[in-house]
């Protein structure tokens, strides 16, 4: 088979194995009006189930993992997973183990699906969303709403992560927003305006050989100057600029670094319980590290980056999520 008909091919499987997994899961659980008259529900089901909203009207998905061991009626945490372009909230559910994590910390996942499968976090990125001008926020701060009507959440430990576009989105949340505790981008970085964000606590984690979103700032590799049906510009800061952008909202001071193998980390202890800390790996791309990788075929036909062993992202960012809940300071 020719090089150009084996990439059309997996690119088609792909996209086919998506869409199975979002049709096969569509009946699972759909939100009941009459149940939010009641109070807050206690019926989702234990396990995954995926959920619609009507946002602008248009319907969006997400699904929610709900571990069997959590109380019914103690608020837990609440993380939003935030899958990257070409992703879906399934895909991301069962790439970066957060459920596994939900497990042994006793907390709820949402997984949302992106509109074509990217995310609009500036009018120029990314994909048709941004092109469309589809109001992701408004999406995520809803989905937020609708979870917290049906399970006891934790207002003052809601988090955001995601990995490249939905990195993105977790930032343009914190820009926007005022719902998150703390946000965790990964292999992501800041793009549109953000004049007067509350403070917030930040993690980022990023591959010093990231050729997409690359550490020093400008445009990556799949960068189009944010032209045609699919807009993708990426023209952000260094990330760590990026970084000291966030210790100036926070107050924080001069961080400290420390390093262990390839893995720099610099941490900013602020005012009000809050930290900013940059997670850097050396060698490692665009991906999510300890992550599922894809085969060796996926990599070599879609330019993809197997992920670094060298530490756990979502290990690491759930230990810095647990030690900064949102305070009044």
């Amino acid at each position: 088979m020719r090089p150009y008909r084996r990439r059309r091919h997996l690119l088609t499987v792909l996209s086919l194995v998506g869409a199975l997994t979002l049709s096969a899961g569509c009946g699972l659980f759909r939100d009941d009006p009459e149940q939010h008259e009641a109070g807050p529900v206690s019926t989702v089901p234990t396990g995954s189930s995926t959920h619609t909203l009507v946002v602008d009207g248009q319907e969006r998905r997400f699904r929610l993992y709900r571990p069997t061991n959590l109380a019914g009626s103690t608020p837990a945490p609440l993380v939003v997973m935030l899958h990257g372009a070409l992703g879906t909230g399934s895909q991301a559910e069962t790439s970066y183990g957060w459920n596994a994590q939900a497990d042994q910390e006793g907390f709820v996942v949402a997984y949302p699906d992106g509109m074509s499968r990217s995310w609009a976090v500036s009018p120029d990125c990314c994909g048709p969303p941004a092109r469309d001008g589809v109001d992701d926020v408004a999406f995520i701060q809803q989905l937020v709403a609708t979870v917290a009507d049906q399970l006891p959440v934790d207002r003052s430990r809601i988090y955001a992560t995601g990995i490249s576009n939905g990195g993105m989105l977790a930032y343009r949340l914190a820009c926007d927003t005022k719902l998150f505790a703390a946000i965790g981008p990964v292999a992501a970085t800041q793009l549109g305006p953000c004049s007067s964000p509350a403070p917030i606590s930040v993690i980022h984690l990023h591959g010093m050989a990231d050729q997409t979103v690359p550490l020093n700032g400008g445009p990556g590799k799949r960068d189009n100057d944010g032209t045609g049906r699919n807009p993708v510009k990426i023209d952000g800061p260094p990330i760590p600029d990026l970084l000291g952008q966030w210790r100036t909202t926070d107050g924080c001071p001069a961080p400290a670094t420390t390093a262990s193998g390839p893995v720099r980390t610099s941490v900013a202890t602020c005012p009000g319980g809050r930290a900013v800390e940059l997670v850097t790996v050396e060698g490692a791309g665009h991906q999510w590290p300890g992550a599922a990788g894809p085969g060796p075929q996926a990599q070599r036909l879609l330019g993809l980056d197997p992920p670094t062993t060298a530490l756990d992202a979502t290990e690491t960012i759930w230990r810095f999520f647990d030690a900064h809940p949102r305070t009044g300071g």
